[in-house]
């Protein structure tokens, strides 16, 4: 494969807090699909084999001399995710530098168990910079699939281009994947990341999929339970698009309220019942086990996903964790927006991002962050737009100008860290974010009231769902019909926005030179036809130095 890098060397109280009504739809024909057995989580032809590989494999978390593997075995038939079922396998794992495998450079083995769900990591080192490998695991006699995965380029390397896809948001009972498989045949990417909602935790037919179930969840309960979380992650590893997706580039992840639940804080979630739903405190802990069992990622700090990686001098990649730390979200309208005793990033993640960026000796400083930071005035949306709007975004829905689950919803921390950009000169600060469903292109202004008056001190590039309702969704109109009448006014309402689409699924790949960084947006043609098509949209970029987003024609 082309090497795509070109190296010069080799806290408010519960009960003031009003919840949403959670959306609930009965789809009793899915329902009864899933009345079964968890071995709905696996496909129905391989069930009788064993060992067998029947989620894939992946990697993940690129450094210059090493990068992370995953993988899942069955070991026998019962052995499904969850199940907690299935003797200890021997799971050994190769890695070589051709597809053929005749150049072997690592090789190990490990035991998956029960106790880790039969999920298997190998922390491999000792590899070249810059350079695709392929790897694959065995088990019994049996080989996994063949994956294609990339070292990150040695840290002074003077690295002329890098290429991610950039994804978000996937409700598996909404569609198809197809945005994981166009970027897997794209054949260019250094790695791709995933913004966040890898997963939904909802029951069958709770969350948006047009009145219409495409493919039901397994379980069909909403997953409180470690096991739940296991046999969730196991039902998304079954998807072909995400496996070839895997298969074809190393991951680097981070989470978002869904791993967890809806609106999910340090303390609560608005999709958790305290008592009938357990504690919140053994929820969280079992939905952390789950997601790093299940993900290929390498945590810096235990229980969280802030990290940093680097990819030569052209850029740094700041990961945030924006759920175990943060305050309970507000009511939009009280004032505790501003309160600096409230915080969306914690004091010490805030602390350690803020050193990494004045620290950074790189081109260009990437933030991996899952709500959007840019300032979101909702304006004057009219009745029929405003409510399926504050729906998606979990505003009241008589109206207000602000998305609390947001950096919005916490503006001390955001007004500390864009001082902070300003007061040391820190340049090109691009932030890549997820959550919203939409997409977006925004400068992200020091003071949006005076904007453009006032200096932008970064941009951000936000991609929209692979899968989960947009505007026209909730509506249930025709694609494009919301967007034509709600993206102007939220424009001329947030002029620091350049372009916003907010009825369109798909993905963004994101490539990054010295002399800028660029957005292009792809948009899918049906999430619920397995062949969906994938068309450029637009594409947007911002020129080193400058902060400021501009417009580009053509998509590189």
């Amino acid at each position: 494969m082309t090497s795509r890098y070109r190296s010069s060397k080799p806290s408010e109280d519960l009960n003031s807090r009003t919840p949403r009504r959670r959306t609930v739809v009965k789809a009793a024909a899915a329902t009864a699909v899933l009345a079964g057995p968890l071995a709905a989580t696996l496909p129905a032809r391989a069930v009788d084999q064993a060992p067998a590989f029947l989620h894939g494999v992946a990697s993940g978390d690129p450094l210059p001399d090493g990068i992370l593997l995953w993988t899942r075995v069955t070991p026998v038939p019962e052995a499904i995710p969850g199940s907690g079922l299935g003797p200890d396998t021997e799971v050994s794992w190769t890695v070589a530098k051709d597809r053929a495998f005749s150049t072997v450079v690592a090789k190990g083995s490990t035991t998956a168990t029960a106790a880790s769900d039969h999920t298997v990591k190998a922390d491999i080192r000792g590899l070249e910079p810059g350079t695709d490998y392929w790897f694959r695991f065995s088990a019994g006699g049996t080989d996994s699939p063949a994956a294609r995965t990339r070292t990150a380029p040695a840290p002074d390397a003077a690295v002329t281009g890098l290429r991610f896809g950039v994804v978000s948001c996937a409700n598996w009972e909404a569609g198809h994947f197809s945005p994981y498989r166009h970027l897997a045949t794209r054949g260019d990417l250094d790695a791709w990341l995933h913004l966040g909602d890898y997963i939904y935790e909802y029951g069958t037919g709770e969350y948006g999929t047009r009145g219409t179930v495409v493919r039901p969840h397994a379980p069909a309960h909403e997953i409180v339970t470690l096991a739940d979380y296991r046999v969730r992650h196991g039902r998304y590893k079954t998807d072909p698009d995400l496996q070839a997706l895997h298969a074809a580039a190393p991951v680097v992840a981070i989470w978002d309220d869904h791993e967890f639940a809806n609106d999910a804080w340090s303390g609560g979630a608005e999709n958790h019942t305290e008592g009938a739903e357990g504690t919140w405190s053994a929820r969280q802990a079992a939905a952390k086990q789950a997601y790093f069992e299940w993900m290929p990622v390498r945590p810096a700090i235990a229980g969280t996903t802030y990290r940093r990686l680097r990819f030569g001098k052209l850029a740094d990649l700041s990961l945030l964790d924006l759920r175990s730390f943060r305050s309970q979200q507000v009511k939009v309208g009280n004032g505790q927006v501003d309160d600096p005793d409230r915080t969306l990033t914690g004091r010490a993640q805030l602390d350690w991002l803020k050193a990494g960026l004045k620290a950074s000796d790189t081109t260009w400083r990437l933030v991996g962050n899952s709500v959007m930071i840019s300032p979101f005035a909702i304006g004057s949306l009219s009745a029929d737009l405003l409510k399926p709007l504050a729906k998606l975004l979990g505003l009241p829905q008589e109206g207000l100008a602000l998305n609390t689950d947001q950096w919005d919803g916490y503006t001390d921390d955001r007004r500390e860290l864009l001082a902070h950009l300003r007061a040391h000169a820190i340049r090109n600060t691009v932030f890549l974010t997820g959550d919203i469903h939409m997409a977006w292109a925004n400068d992200v202004p020091v003071d949006a009231g005076t904007y453009p008056l006032s200096p932008s001190a970064a941009t951000e590039f936000v991609v929209t769902s692979v899968t989960s309702d947009n505007l026209d969704d909730l509506v249930k109109v025709p694609q494009g019909t919301v967007s034509a009448v709600a993206a102007p006014v939220i424009r001329a309402a947030n002029r620091h926005v350049h372009w916003v689409d907010t009825d369109r699924h798909g993905f963004g790949v994101l490539d990054i030179t010295a002399e800028r960084a660029q957005m292009d947006y792809y948009v899918i043609s049906d999430r619920t036809r397995r062949d969906a098509t994938a068309t450029w949209s637009r594409s947007y970029r911002t020129r080193s130095g400058t902060q400021r987003i501009e417009r580009v024609h053509d998509a590189v």
